[in-house]
């Protein structure tokens, strides 16, 4: 069966093991369903996700002027300590920017290469943690706006991580760490502003288990602008990616806009 569409971030649905989901215009696909299974992917255009023009992908499923002037792709995105909607003051669009920004945020550790320390909105837990391909996840403090979750996400930057070593989550090379405890070591190093949302819960361990056959021992990332043909045997489901038995992984997250033909 052939599906055929642009290619979105996986949705996802929380359970043992996490349940995956390629959704195209009118169609939908369950990828938990082809593990040990032939794939064909081709590679047939592009669509910005913003406008929906056939522009060439320049970052996040978005074209380049669409990257350059959409809310939804400014810097506050990627570094939360530039949020400003908390003070009325607008980077893109402040209708959109009060709207996601103004919202309880949390700010979290997670297991996916190494302990990281990382921001959300607390409506995207644990989808964050998944596209992530963290293992566990634990929350560090929950806060009003996303300005206050990115100067605690900064303070603990110089003791932690803040991305993923995407070759680690996906070879499963993930150093084990009791992160209950790491939290307790976190309450005098947050911001002043930020401790009385401090996080003391005892049980609030997330767990991820990812449908993985077998991890590889090594992996090579598949571009389809250099290799716009593939096919092979699906391993294994993980973060965003997908892991193929030759030790090939697919990032459809860093994808998105790409318009394909999926063969199965």
């Amino acid at each position: 069966m052939t599906y055929e569409g642009v290619l979105k971030k996986m949705q996802t649905e929380f359970g043992n093991p996490i349940q995956y989901y390629l959704v195209f215009e009118n169609s939908f696909l369950n990828v938990n369903q082809l593990l040990n299974n032939n794939i064909q992917i081709s590679f047939l255009g592009y669509q910005c996700l913003n406008c929906g023009k056939k522009r060439k992908i320049f970052r996040q499923g978005f074209c380049y002027d669409c990257f350059y002037s959409s809310a939804s792709v400014g810097d506050w995105i990627i570094r939360p300590e530039l949020s400003t909607a908390h003070l009325g003051i607008a980077d893109r669009d402040l209708v959109y920017e009060e709207k996601v920004q103004l919202q309880p945020h949390i700010v979290y550790l997670a297991l996916s290469s190494e302990v990281k320390v990382g921001v959300t909105r607390k409506t995207q837990m644990p989808t964050r943690w998944i596209d992530q391909g963290a293992n566990e996840a634990i929350t560090i403090v929950e806060v009003p706006n996303r300005y206050l979750a990115g100067i605690t996400e900064v303070a603990l930057k110089s003791h932690y991580a803040d991305k993923t070593n995407w070759r680690k989550m996906l070879t499963n090379s993930v150093e084990h760490v009791d992160l209950v405890k790491e939290r307790l070591k976190l309450e005098n190093l947050i911001p002043s502003e930020v401790q009385e949302y401090f996080y003391s819960q005892k049980n609030d361990l997330y767990e991820m288990h990812y449908p993985v056959l077998e991890y590889p021992k090594k992996v090579s990332s598949l571009s389809l602008d250099k290799t716009p043909n593939f096919e092979g045997k699906l391993a294994g489901i993980k973060g965003q990616y997908l892991i193929f038995d030759n030790g090939t992984v697919f990032n459809i997250r860093s994808s998105e806009g790409y318009v394909v033909s999926i063969n199965v």
